[in-house]
């Protein structure tokens, strides 16, 4: 891969421990690129938990591409409580970011880059969030940060001839179909994980996800008057 976007994570506990887990991302597809230290475990295979909205065949795909990828940082998290608290730096190109938070808040952030890179077709729908990575995003940020990239997409569509949605119609089926793989992705780890950092962080992250759609068309409302140059 050259050239890659790098993010790294730095998580400092409070007994002085690190972990640093140092993310590369295909900078043309945005897809991610993980060496496992290890042989893929059996949770890892497609055949286990899959998802009921899974496209992807068992014949052609072994394993489900999000739990191959977030199999290294399960294991160093299973030994974790999710409330312990941390101090979390996330590093990119462009800036640094910096938060005393839980382990549940930053494994939540990491995780949910790894889900959405790492090539699950139902996940892919927010690659393009990816290439601006916003940690510990408020619900806020995350609402004005996915409508924007679904307007872009429906920019692109309409200008490629095909049917643009202006309506933000199909981010509910998106939302949907993405809380369908979080709790399926749970089951899986609640088969291996060892205390509860790993699958609270993940119950968090779905919990995030499932107020986007209830959360945009409200937050348009309130912030339309934010838009009075353009309504003149």
């Amino acid at each position: 891969m050259e050239n890659p976007i790098e993010i790294g994570y730095y998580f400092k506990f409070t007994d002085m421990d690190v972990k640093h887990f140092n993310v590369l991302i295909d900078r043309e597809t945005l897809c991610i690129d993980l060496k496992l230290k290890s042989a893929p475990p059996e949770w890892t295979k497609l055949n286990q938990h899959k998802c009921p909205n899974c496209p992807l065949d068992e014949d052609s795909h072994e394993y489900c591409p999000i739990a191959l990828n977030l199999t290294d940082i399960m294991e160093e998290f299973r030994d974790y409580h999710a409330y312990e608290k941390a101090n979390v730096t996330v590093t990119t190109k462009e800036r640094t970011y910096s938060k005393d938070t839980t382990i549940q808040d930053g494994l939540g952030s990491l995780i949910g880059i790894i889900m959405v890179t790492s090539g699950c077709p139902v996940m892919d729908y927010l690659r393009p969030l990816v290439r601006l990575h916003l940690p510990f995003a408020t619900i806020e940020e995350t609402v004005y940060r996915t409508v924007s990239m679904y307007i872009q997409a429906q920019y692109i569509l309409e200008r490629n001839g095909k049917y643009a949605d202006w309506k933000l119609g199909g981010l509910d089926k998106i939302y949907f179909n993405i809380g369908q793989v979080n709790k399926h992705i749970a089951k899986r780890l609640a088969e291996v994980s060892g205390k509860d950092a790993n699958i609270n962080a993940l119950a968090s992250l779905d919990c995030f996800a499932s107020l986007v759609p209830i959360e945009a068309g409200e937050m348009i409302d309130a912030i339309e008057g934010y838009f009075h140059a353009y309504l003149k």
